[in-house]
C-alpha cells in the first residue's frame, strides 16, 4: 500500500491512461479525485468498489477561466493533495500549413495551459505543507516531434519545459515534479489508427508490443510515492525502447 492516507487528483481520468493510473493508485491506498469531461458509465460502481475513496470532478480543462477555481475548491474539499498527475489530453491533427489557429491554440489550452493551471492551485497548498508530486503526462511526441502533430508536440515540449522549470522552483519546498513521456500506448487515440500503419510502428519497439495503460500507471505509482524521494525535474519515456 504505497500510497496509503495519500490524496491525488487524476485530470483526464475517464479513461485510457488516466483510469489506469486512477484505478492504480486506489489499489495502492490513495483516495482518489478524477477530474474528466465525462464522468465514466460506470463511475457508480467504481465508488462503491473503492469504498468510497474515489470521488468524481466534472469538467471541461478547455475553460480556462473557471478551471483554477474549481481546482482550488477540490483543494479545500480534499483538505490538500498529496499528488498531482496532470494527464488530460486531446490531439486535432493536420499538417501545419493546413491546421487552423483554433485547432492549434485549443490542443495548446487543455494539454499546457491547464496543467500550467491545476499545478499552480494544487501547488500552492503542496508548498505550505512542503510536500507533494505533480507529474505531468508529456509524450515522445514532445521530445521526437512527429509530422501532423504540431499543436500536440508543441504542448507536450512545453510540459516538458514546465515541468522543469517548476522542480527548480519548487525542490526546496520538498515538492517533487516530473514528466512521463509514453510512447505508443493503446488509447482511444491510437485505435484510429489503420492496422497496416499499427504493425509498421511495432517493428520500430524493440519490446515488440503496444503499450498498456498500465505500463504508464506504474511509472506514475512509481514517481507519486516515496520511492522516488530523491528524483525531481525527469522525463521518464515509456516507450518499449523506441527511441533508444
Amino acid at each position: 500500500m504505497r500510497l496509503e492516507n495519500k490524496k491525488a487528483l487524476v485530470t483526464g481520468a475517464s479513461r485510457g491512461i488516466g483510469r489506469a493510473i486512477a484505478d492504480r493508485f486506489l489499489a495502492e491506498g490513495a483516495e482518489v479525485w478524477g477530474l474528466g469531461t465525462k464522468e465514466p458509465e460506470d463511475l457508480g460502481s467504481r465508488i462503491a468498489a473503492s469504498a468510497g475513496r474515489l470521488h468524481w470532478i466534472s469538467a471541461d480543462l478547455g475553460k480556462l477561466t473557471d478551471l483554477e477555481a474549481l481546482i482550488e475548491a477540490a483543494v479545500k474539499e480534499a483538505g490538500g493533495f498529496d499528488i498531482l498527475v496532470n494527464n488530460a489530453g486531446i490531439t486535432r491533427d493536420n499538417l501545419s500549413f493546413r491546421m487552423s489557429l483554433e485547432d492549434f491554440q485549443k490542443v495548446l489550452d487543455v494539454n499546457l495551459t491547464a496543467a500550467f493551471l491545476a499545478a499552480r492551485a494544487v501547488g500552492r497548498d503542496m508548498i505550505r505543507r512542503r510536500n507533494g508530486s505533480i507529474i505531468n503526462m508529456s509524450s515522445v511526441v514532445g521530445i521526437h516531434g512527429n509530422g501532423g502533430q504540431a499543436n500536440y508536440a508543441a504542448s507536450k515540449a512545453g510540459l516538458i519545459g514546465l515541468t522543469k522549470s517548476l522542480a527548480q522552483e519548487t525542490a526546496g519546498r520538498g515538492i517533487r515534479v516530473n514528466a512521463i513521456a509514453p510512447g505508443y500506448i493503446a488509447s482511444d487515440m491510437t485505435g484510429a489508427i489503420p492496422g497496416e500503419a499499427k504493425e509498421k510502428i511495432i517493428e520500430r519497439i524493440p519490446l515488440k508490443r503496444i503499450g498498456r495503460g498500465e505500463d504508464v500507471a506504474e511509472a506514475a505509482l512509481f514517481l507519486a510515492s516515496d520511492g522516488s524521494a530523491y528524483i525531481t525535474g525527469q522525463v521518464l519515456a515509456v516507450d518499449g525502447g523506441m527511441f533508444i
